[in-house]
């Protein structure tokens, strides 16, 4: 019995460090090894410890959910829907607190804390001696519905806590965007959304489907404590923590009204990078006596308001499909639906991945569909609201190619046009990827000159680029001779390019424009990488089975490989300097959060890598070292509570020196 409570407990630890931290101590190979290990003593034995992970697995299905009293009331929130509203809160706040003062009380200057309102469903937790004995919904508040089963099935809700009296923790359940994305790519019916994902699975009488769900939950409120009280949201939020809670990645503190204002629209407008959905901010008052002289209506607490944002998921008609085609020949369905606002914005066009996205989603031209904001320009289409319309029509899968006519092909989940070097649409995308920024460079090129040189020069590759001469150019339709001249400046300025930037310009399928820059930095020339196996691909940071393969296909294909070549023929001299050894971030790995004042996070990025350090998009407990500029948000948050040393912009350009 005691290795089973060392293995619960040790199993719990390496849980908390995987799913709450996102830090994990041990591979996945020795955890399981341990978790075998105690499933076989369990199975041995006859006991279950209450807080033992095996529990996780789900249960049978439940004939119905029991009501569950909640120990303290749920309160809602009061909601603001602008600015004025949320200042008009802060006046009333203010007003309550001068009143409680003139009474007697003896309470500080308002002060705020401003978090997600996650978009999920309302979780409460119950412990007693430490374990998690009951989970439930919230109802009305008084009483919800008892999801013990359902709420077992979540790795981030800890089964044992430190704190040993009787507590009942508030806080949401959810589901993350990248989950419901991996979720809905094998699923037979995809969900419409990650809101629908949780409630639906946390609702779901069979554990077994709240599982499958992979939910995650965040806790926000300490509803009722036995023995013991906080003094702060900030004291209750570490209490929360050093018990093994999640809590939220953001908590921004304001002393005024214009800060609270700032706060609010500086979550609104970092939105879009969350894997979660947020549909407002949640504005309190810090200070707990302060709440208490405030107090509660019948419905919420004076002490806190809910500002709502424009909405990320709406509903639109479907009006058509047309297909659009990459550099690849690859065709994408693109949506036209009914002009509809999300988040602030007129909408007429959305995503679909592929023709069997559509059949699984049930897409059809003349219903309602929902629209989801990310963070791509467009909305994507997570499914159809109704179950059937009269009048709606199928869409149909393409046969031939919409812009060459070339009959088109099916490779995997994907269409084809095979017309390589006579698609005009091909062609034009293979011409504006290899002659952008970040690619070649090439200074003056458009897509309208793109076209132009199609038509009018027989240009079919971007080889072809370097075969053109300053007669030919200046012959064009509106290219006098200052504008040819500097297009061939141009094109003759870019033969020089970093390894880097040439990987990319070379459209290989899969491959963006950092891991480009790791397959530069790793092989150092391009010789090397267009030799390179795929098991050597493999070793490389990041790079899976996918892109190995991809790099692979490009170079064993004679028409890619030989364009390659051509290039070089032409005089483009990729080239790759090893980054100094030594420098003042050798050997480190460095997130750059929030805004710089004097450089962009790329060039902070590149000067990183300049002085031999990795720069990396997220904290983990690799990360060596954070710099913080102006409004850092969850990643400072992160840093912090791993321990990871922190500094700022003026000691970053310092260590540059």
């Amino acid at each position: 019995m005691n290795r089973m409570r060392e293995l619960v407990d040790i199993l719990n630890r390496y849980g908390y460090e995987y799913y709450v931290l996102d830090a994990p101590t041990v591979s996945d190979k020795e955890y399981d090894r341990l978790y075998d290990e105690l499933t076989l003593l369990e199975k041995e034995t006859g006991e279950i410890y209450p807080d033992s992970p095996t529990r996780r697995v789900g249960g049978e299905p439940l004939k119905e959910f029991e009501p569950h009293t909640h120990i303290n009331r749920l309160y809602s929130m009061d909601k603001a829907q602008s600015e004025d509203a949320i200042r008009e809160w802060i006046k009333r706040c203010e007003k309550l607190r001068n009143e409680a003062v003139s009474g007697g009380n003896e309470l500080p200057k308002l002060s705020y804390v401003i978090e997600h309102k996650f978009d999920g469903l309302t979780l409460c937790l119950t412990y007693k001696e430490g374990k998690l004995v009951q989970a439930a919904t919230r109802g009305n508040g008084v009483t919800g519905e008892a999801i013990l089963p359902q709420a077992l099935t979540i790795n981030s809700i800890p089964l044992s806590i430190p704190f040993s009296g009787t507590i009942e923790v508030h806080g949401e359940c959810y589901m993350r965007l990248s989950t419901l994305e991996k979720y809905n790519k094998t699923a037979k019916e995809p969900l419409k959304n990650a809101r629908n994902g949780a409630a639906g699975a946390l609702r779901n009488l069979d554990p077994q489907v709240t599982k499958s769900r992979n939910l995650d939950a965040c806790f926000y409120n300490v509803n009722y404590i036995e023995g013991k009280s906080f003094s702060s949201q900030e004291e209750m939020l570490v209490f929360l923590k050093e018990n093994r809670f999640p809590t939220s990645e953001c908590e921004l503190f304001a002393e005024n009204e214009k800060e609270v204002i700032e706060k609010i629209r500086e979550i609104e407008e970092k939105r879009g990078e969350l894997d979660y959905l947020i549909d407002g901010a949640v504005v309190k008052i810090r200070d707990f006596s302060t709440r208490e002289a405030l107090g509660s209506t019948e419905k919420f607490p004076r002490w806190a308001v809910a500002f709502k944002f424009e909405a990320e998921e709406v509903t639109a008609l479907l009006e058509d499909v047309t297909w659009e085609i990459g550099r690849s020949g690859k065709l994408t369905p693109l949506a036209h639906v009914s002009p509809v606002e999300i988040a602030g914005a007129t909408v007429k066009r959305a995503t679909l991945n592929n023709y069997g996205d559509i059949v699984r989603k049930r897409v059809k031209i003349g219903a309602r569909v929902w629209l989801r904001r990310s963070n791509e320009v467009i909305p994507e289409i997570m499914g159809r609201v109704d179950e059937y319309v009269e009048g709606e029509r199928e869409v149909l899968k393409p046969e031939f190619c919409p812009g060459c006519g070339t009959k088109l092909e099916e490779r995997g989940a994907h269409i084809f046009c095979p017309n390589r070097l006579g698609c005009t649409e091909q062609i034009v995308m293979r011409l504006k990827h290899f002659s952008g920024r970040e690619a070649m460079d090439i200074e003056a090129f458009s897509e309208k000159t793109a076209r132009q040189m199609i038509k009018e020069l027989g240009v079919s590759e971007p080889s072809d680029l370097y075969r053109l001469t300053f007669e030919r150019l200046s012959q064009l339709d509106r290219f006098g001779e200052k504008k040819a001249q500097n297009l061939l400046d141009a094109i003759e300025k870019s033969k020089s390019v970093k390894l880097d930037s040439f990987i990319f310009a070379l459209g290989i399928p899969n491959v963006g424009r950092k891991t480009a820059r790791d397959l530069a930095e790793k092989y150092g020339n391009l010789d090397a990488f267009m030799k390179a196996t795929e098991e050597d691909l493999l070793t490389v940071d990041e790079i899976g089975a996918i892109v190995a393969r991809s790099i692979v296909e490009y170079f064993e294909d004679n028409e890619t490989k030989y364009e390659c070549l051509r290039l070089l023929d032409f005089g483009v001299s990729p080239v790759w300097e090893k980054k100094a050894i030594g420098g003042a971030f050798t050997g480190m790995t460095v997130v750059v959060t929030g805004t710089l004042s004097s450089l962009s996070r790329s060039e902070a990025e590149e000067k990183i890598r300049d002085a031999g350090g990795k720069a990396a998009s997220s904290v983990s407990k690799k990360t060596s070292l954070v710099v913080a500029g102006e409004n850092a948000g969850s990643k400072l948050t992160k840093a912090r509570e791993l321990g990871i040393r922190v500094i700022g912009e003026e000691e970053f350009l310092s260590m540059l020196k």
